[in-house]
């Protein structure tokens, strides 16, 4: 129903107020009739409507929106019943990086963007940090970066000595030393710089040269713990994440529950890592749809059904179903489940912000995608093989391929959203639902 909002903002000078924001900011003069008392610039995407208030007062805020319908009898009595104004953001989410908002008072730099989708997203969100082998034995450690060059969060992952598997961070509660630098077998934490000692679950157990000390320890001497989750053999952990990651399990369980994922072994000559010159949320969008597969994927789209393509949301994750109606490689599913007696190609599982696993019949493959910058992004690819003998088949064959041409894909739209002249096209409602499902979370976690 909405289709657009602008700010629209006071400007005591119509010539100063274009001047500073056409030559000094890049914006372009939007229209071709000089309105007396009214101006409208825009750049990538972003249109900025100014009325002339000469009296203005910096202090006070007189700022209001223009919003563009495409019903506005609808929209009209919407605002009628609900007493309120949702606003969906629509626009492709690389915008939010590229961009910066102007207040009458403030200038938020395009860096402080970037850093509020960390803060609001990554930060509350779940991520991959492998499996079980990490700390194969009783009494091992593992220290590791979550999402190193973006998060740089040091923390460690111990097996206790009753196996239980916990996530800590990787910094001593006394001077900030890193506890572990590599992996190892041992008993105890012991800080390599004073001394200090913890157990394996964390737990503060002696300092040296403090004996005098009043109130000590304090509950902020124990290492902080994280939340971690296994499903199967595979690991997840969270800084503080906004949302129970069982839920997801859960749901994907409903449809490769079947599956033996502990008997899922990774296969490291599979390992592989992309640099795409794109902001990390254009590859999200790339891979939360088919529509693209006939135009970009030949031989992909050989394999898939592209008429029967599903797509299936939930509340942090979706399910992209690809079927199949060539000879090719399917699961062999169970009666009682819910796709029996369909030709299931690949499940694919998108986990936000940034995780995608996709089943084929061999086995599975891991995406991560890793912010590094707005506009540059690795991909981190790990396989688990199930069934050597169903590799190169069906619509897990030649994944490399694949990846490189949505690589080239994405990388061109990242260039193309620079324009001063696109505007955000309206979303497919039968081929991009998954795509509008992750624009409305990232709207929901950054408001």
């Amino acid at each position: 129903m909405l289709t657009n909002i602008n700010p629209k903002l006071p400007m005591r000078n119509k010539k100063v107020t274009r001047e500073f924001y056409i030559n000094k900011l890049g914006f372009k003069e939007y229209g071709n009739a000089n309105f007396d008392g009214y101006l409208m610039v825009d750049k990538d995407q972003i249109q900025i409507h100014f009325f002339e208030f000469k009296d203005l007062n910096p202090k006070e805020n007189y700022g209001q929106v223009y919003i563009r319908t495409d019903n506005i009898e609808d929209f009209y009595q919407s605002l009628l019943d609900k007493k309120r104004l949702s606003v969906n953001v629509q626009q492709n989410v690389s915008v939010l990086s590229e961009i910066a908002i102007y207040t009458l008072s403030e200038e938020v730099p395009l860096k402080n963007v970037f850093e509020k989708i960390k803060e609001k997203i990554f930060l509350k969100s779940w991520q991959w940090i492998g499996d079980e082998s990490l700390v194969d034995k009783p009494q091992s450690v593992h220290p590791f970066i979550l999402l190193d060059g973006f998060l740089t969060e040091p923390l460690l992952i111990t097996r206790d000595k009753d196996g239980l598997i916990n996530c800590l961070t990787n910094v001593c509660t006394h001077r900030g030393n890193l506890l572990v630098v590599t992996p190892k077998a041992t008993k105890k934490l012991t800080c390599s710089y004073h001394g200090r000692r913890f157990n394996l679950q964390g737990k503060f157990e002696f300092m040296p040269e403090f004996t005098d000390a009043k109130n000590f320890p304090r509950p902020c001497d124990h290492l902080h713990r994280f939340p971690i989750k296994k499903w199967g053999h595979l690991l997840f952990a969270g800084l503080n994440p906004s949302f129970d990651f069982q839920d997801v399990i859960n749901i994907m369980n409903e449809r490769i529950g079947f599956l033996p994922i502990d008997d899922f072994k990774l296969e490291k000559t599979f390992q592989k890592d992309f640099l795409v010159d794109a902001n990390w949320a254009l590859y999200c969008d790339n891979y939360l749809e088919g529509f693209h597969v006939p135009f970009v994927h030949e031989e992909l789209n050989k394999v898939l059904d592209y008429g029967n393509y599903k797509t299936e949301t939930y509340d942090y994750c979706n399910l992209q179903i690809g079927y199949t109606d060539e000879a090719t490689e399917v699961f062999d599913l169970p009666e009682d489940h819910i796709d029996y007696g369909k030709n299931v190609a690949a499940y694919y599982y998108w986990i936000f912000p940034n995780m995608m696993f996709n089943f084929y019949p061999w086995g599975l493959s891991i995406n991560i995608v890793k912010p590094i910058s707005d506009s540059l992004t690795k991909v981190s690819f790990r396989s688990y093989v199930l069934d050597e003998s169903k590799l190169n088949r069906g619509a897990g064959n030649q994944l490399q391929k694949v990846e490189e041409e949505d690589e080239f894909v994405v990388e061109n739209v990242h260039n193309g959203l620079r324009s001063s002249f696109y505007k955000a096209g309206r979303f497919s409602p039968t081929r991009e639902q998954g795509v509008h499902h992750f624009h409305r979370l990232i709207s929901e976690f950054l408001n």
